[in-house]
């Protein structure tokens, strides 16, 4: 990839138009143009665009997953891009060289997968839950890693070619993690780049009605999905006793149980048990997918 070639991919419910063009300007100030951006109206109509990016309206709400598979779609058939670069609708890049330090990333690995963003707030925080490592440590040490931040991330086209795209079915919740397993188990490096940031608002995860009830359903899918059988009953085991152990709801609490009976009972695509040369990979970089 010695003239990387840049897309990006932005998802809005189209209520925020006044963030999603910052992010936009921002985007435009790189120092490396993308030569695509694409912004998909996931279930709502879009607000107006600057000229050359290309909105696509979805009619109705797909989630995190379908919208990014249609986002992809359409950079495909645009083509001419190498890397594909998911933002959040109310980022912001803060950064003009962003794309040129993944340019430079990515000619020097070929092997490289996924590059995740540091997301922080505007005073320079990252919460806990945007370190990608069971040890977190400081926010702005950087490494290889075994899952990935859905705010800000880089994907390699020629990797997703290989594994497939997003899990449709997932719709929201664990949908990188999913993505980033492929990756590890098909030989792929997952690089945490702290010093390429997305500004972010500090938020919680639970402000979304369907959190508890979609993050057990497809810990669960994770589980029937990827893992070697022996580790199904550990991974959903440790998973239990942690939300037990840290959630103080018992709203919450039912939610979460009534997930997690949907994703034994339900469906969720093909079954491919990673190598256990992966687990090992994994417990190397230090998370073992028992956690």
């Amino acid at each position: 990839m010695r003239h990387l070639r840049v897309g990006v991919a932005i998802l809005t419910m189209g209520n925020r138009p006044d963030e999603l063009r910052a992010l936009l300007d921002s985007v435009a100030g790189q120092d490396l143009e993308a030569t695509h951006i694409v912004v998909i109206g996931n279930g709502s109509p879009l607000p107006p665009l600057p000229e050359g990016t290309t909105g696509v309206e979805l009619s109705e709400n797909l989630g995190v997953s379908g919208g990014r598979n249609a986002a992809l779609d359409e950079l495909r058939k645009l083509g001419d891009v190498d890397v594909v670069v998911d933002l959040d609708d109310d980022g912001l890049l803060i950064s003009p060289d962003v794309f040129s330090r993944l340019a430079e990333l990515y000619a020097r690995d070929p092997e490289l997968g996924i590059v995740s963003f540091r997301i922080a707030d505007e005073r320079g925080r990252t919460q806990r839950r945007h370190v990608p490592r069971l040890r977190v440590g400081d926010p702005a040490r950087g490494g290889y890693v075994t899952t990935f931040l859905g705010g800000g991330h880089a994907l390699s086209l020629p990797m997703l070619d290989r594994i497939g795209g997003w899990p449709d079915e997932f719709f929201y919740a664990h949908e990188e993690t999913d993505l980033a397993w492929r990756a590890l188990d098909d030989g792929w490096r997952v690089l945490y780049a702290p010093e390429m940031v997305l500004q972010h608002p500090w938020t919680s995860p639970t402000r979304h009605a369907v959190y508890h009830r979609m993050v057990a359903r497809n810990r669960v899918w994770l589980a029937k999905r990827h893992l070697p059988a022996p580790l199904v009953p550990v991974y959903l085991g440790v998973w239990t006793a942690l939300t037990v152990v840290r959630n103080r709801s018992a709203a919450g609490l039912r939610a979460w149980a009534g997930g997690f009976a949907e994703g034994v009972r339900t469906p969720c695509g093909r079954r491919k048990p990673m190598r256990w040369r992966t687990v090992w990979r994994m417990t190397k970089l230090g998370r073992p997918p028992v956690i």
